[in-house]
C-alpha cells in the first residue's frame, strides 16, 4: 500500500497545479488501471485510444434524452478520463513514450467534446427554446460552435499553457512541458523534406498552438525575455523574485483547473440529466468566460510587475557595480541608497 501511496505521489506534478478531484478520485483509479495494463503488456497508445472511442461513445449517449442513455454517457466520459489519466502514468511505468503518443493525448480530448457539442446540438434540434413557441433548429449549431470554438477551446489553451508556466517556474524545464513556437518551429523545419509526414504534421500544427497561446500572453512573453537575457533560466533567477511570482501565479490554478475538465464534465452530466444542456452551453459562454478574462488579465499583470522587478534588479546591480569601481570607495550610507526598492505583494 505504501509503494501504491509513493507511485501515486510521483504521478503528481505539483499540489499546486493538481485538482482535488483528481488527486482523490481520478488519479488513483487510473494508477490501478496503469498497474493492470502493465501486467497484462498493453502499450500506453492503445490505452489513449480506447479513450477516444470511449468519449466519442458517451457523446452519442448524450444524443438521447432519457434518463438511461444519459447515465451511460456519464459512465462512458468518466472512463475516458480514467483513460485519459491511465495512458500517461503507463508510459511512465514501462518508458514507452512515443511521438505518436504524445499526438493522440492531445487529440483525444478534442474530439471527446466535439463529438459531445454535435451530440448536444443534434438532441436540441427539434426541442422547443424555454419561454418561446420556437425550435432551437440550426441556430443551436450556431451556439454550440460559439461555446466549443470560440470559448472552450482558448480556454483551456490558456489555461493549461498557465499551468505549464507555473510548473516551470517551481520546477524548472524538466518538471514542466513548457515549449515555443521558436523552438517547435526549429525542429519542424530540421525534419527531413520527403518522409515523415506524420512528424511534419505534428510539429507544424504544435508549433502553431504554441504561437497562439503566445499571442494571448505579452506580458509574459517580454517577461521571459528579460528572464532569459539576464539570468538565462527559472533556476538562476533570485529566489525572491521566483517565490514573488509562484504567489502571484498560484491563486490562479484554481481557475485553470475550472477552465479544463472536470467542472465541464460535471455540467454535462447535471444538464443532461435534468434535459436542459443548452444550460452548459450558456454557462460555457457566460461564466466560463468570465472567468477566463479575469484569469488572463490577472496573470498579465503579474508578469508586468515581475518584469519591473527583473529590471529593478538589473539597474541596482548595474549601480553596485558602478559604486564598487569608484574612487573612493562608497561609505555605508552612500551605499544604502542603491539598495533594490521593497515591492509588496498586491
Amino acid at each position: 500500500m505504501s509503494n501504491f501511496k509513493e507511485m501515486l505521489n510521483a504521478s503528481l506534478k505539483s499540489q499546486d497545479t493538481e485538482e482535488w478531484l483528481d488527486v482523490h478520485f481520478t488519479r488513483p483509479i487510473g494508477l490501478m488501471f496503469a498497474l493492470m495494463w502493465k501486467k497484462l503488456g498493453v502499450h500506453p497508445n492503445t490505452i489513449t485510444i480506447l479513450s477516444i472511442f470511449l468519449g466519442v461513445g458517451a457523446g452519442w449517449m448524450f444524443s438521447y434524452t432519457d434518463i438511461m442513455h444519459n447515465i451511460a454517457g456519464i459512465v462512458l466520459l468518466m472512463f475516458a478520463n480514467f483513460c485519459d489519466s491511465t495512458d500517461g502514468q503507463l508510459a511512465r511505468l514501462t518508458g514507452q513514450k512515443t511521438l505518436l503518443g504524445r499526438v493522440l493525448d492531445g487529440f483525444s480530448g478534442d474530439v471527446w467534446f466535439f463529438a459531445i457539442y454535435a451530440a448536444l446540438s443534434y438532441r436540441m434540434m427539434g426541442q422547443t427554446i424555454p419561454g418561446l413557441d420556437i425550435q432551437w433548429g440550426l441556430w443551436i449549431w450556431v451556439i454550440a460552435f460559439i461555446a466549443g470554438v470560440m470559448c472552450h477551446s482558448p480556454q483551456s489553451s490558456l489555461s493549461d499553457y498557465y499551468r505549464q508556466i507555473h510548473l516551470f517556474f517551481l520546477k524548472g524545464k524538466e518538471g514542466s512541458e513548457l515549449d515555443t513556437y521558436e523552438s517547435q518551429i526549429k525542429i519542424y523545419k530540421s525534419l527531413p523534406r520527403r518522409g515523415a509526414l506524420f512528424e511534419h504534421l505534428f510539429y507544424y500544427n504544435y508549433a502553431n498552438y504554441c504561437k497562439s497561446q503566445e499571442k494571448r500572453s505579452p506580458a509574459f512573453q517580454k517577461m521571459i525575455k528579460v528572464m532569459k537575457e539576464k539570468y538565462g533560466s527559472a533556476s538562476q533567477v533570485p529566489a525572491d523574485i521566483r517565490e514573488e511570482f509562484l504567489e502571484g501565479s498560484r491563486p490562479l490554478m484554481k481557475y485553470t483547473n475550472i477552465l479544463t475538465f472536470n467542472t465541464r464534465a460535471i455540467c454535462i452530466y447535471v444538464t443532461c440529466l435534468l434535459s436542459c444542456p443548452w444550460v452548459y452551453m450558456l454557462i460555457e459562454i457566460t461564466l466560463m468566460n468570465i472567468l477566463y478574462i479575469y484569469m488572463h488579465k490577472k496573470h498579465e499583470s503579474l508578469c508586468k510587475k515581475i518584469t519591473k522587478r527583473f529590471n529593478d534588479k538589473r539597474i541596482y546591480l548595474r549601480l553596485r557595480r558602478h559604486a564598487r569601481h569608484s574612487r573612493p570607495p562608497l561609505g555605508q550610507g552612500a551605499m544604502a541608497c542603491l539598495q533594490p526598492p521593497q515591492h509588496t505583494c498586491n
